[in-house]
């Protein structure tokens, strides 16, 4: 496994957004994601006190989580954190990386959103990803994970129009699938409203349903229910699997 400080400079380095993490918040401020878990946390763990995030960014969604349960968040990237710890300094955000961080507590809900899970690409480190998971999760605790499911094999590019705080951008993406590894690599090139122009590259692991089940069951939990859609449906490419701690 490659140092904290080898992988983490890695993943900024390959996406705006996270050299960024200003208009990372910016584009990503929907908050959807914190929604969600919070309905999943009401109608299958009610009585939850405490929250770990894992991969939590600029701590957008933990922000949100803050609103009702006492939260920490752990994320890889110093560059992030510093952010967070600005922009949010009520928040107890922490740099580690998901693989290996023990914080020596047990939590009633574990989550790991907005396809961070999906940054750890071998088997080897998912299994500790998962460990990790379990070894803070307190009896009957709940996981909530949003992840990669299937790739998007489109090879065509497409444009669209994004929001930032310097006036509209344009983004063309294009897709690559490679089966073997389970790589999903998006490429991004943005037209930045201050005439610059950046490119970014975006490797993420899908995991497909099945494997979920395993790497849950493996580390101590039972799949709930896996969906991508508010009916319930599961068609990808992303998805949110929630899921109960039977041991401890």
């Amino acid at each position: 496994m490659t140092s904290l400080n080898t992988e983490a400079e890695y993943v900024e380095a390959s996406n705006l957004l996270y050299r960024d993490p200003a208009l990372y918040d910016a584009v990503q401020s929907d908050g959807a994601s914190a929604g969600v878990c919070r309905t999943l946390i009401e109608a299958y763990r009610p009585d939850a006190r405490t929250v770990v995030d894992f991969g939590c960014g600029t701590g957008r969604d933990l922000e949100i989580l803050a609103e009702r349960f006492e939260c920490v968040g752990v994320d890889l990237q110093p560059g992030m954190v510093d952010h967070a710890r600005r922009a949010r300094p009520e928040l107890d955000i922490r740099i580690g990386d998901m693989r290996s961080v023990r914080l020596r507590k047990r939590m009633d809900v574990v989550t790991c959103l907005g396809n961070s899970l999906a940054y750890v690409h071998d088997n080897e480190g998912i299994d500790l990803a998962f460990a990790t998971f379990a070894a803070h999760a307190g009896p009957g605790a709940l996981l909530v994970l949003c992840s990669p499911v299937a790739p998007i094999t489109r090879t065509e590019p497409i444009s669209a129009t994004v929001d930032t705080p310097m006036g509209p951008a344009t983004v063309t993406i294009r897709h690559e699938w490679d089966l073997r590894t389970q790589i999903n690599t998006m490429y991004r090139h943005w037209e930045l409203p201050s005439g610059d122009e950046a490119r970014d590259e975006i490797r993420r692991r899908v995991l497909f349903p099945r494997e979920l089940d395993h790497y849950v069951g493996g580390a101590g939990f039972e799949v709930l229910d896996m969906f991508d859609s508010p009916g319930g449906g599961l068609a990808g490419p992303t998805a949110y699997t929630v899921a109960r701690y039977t041991r401890g």
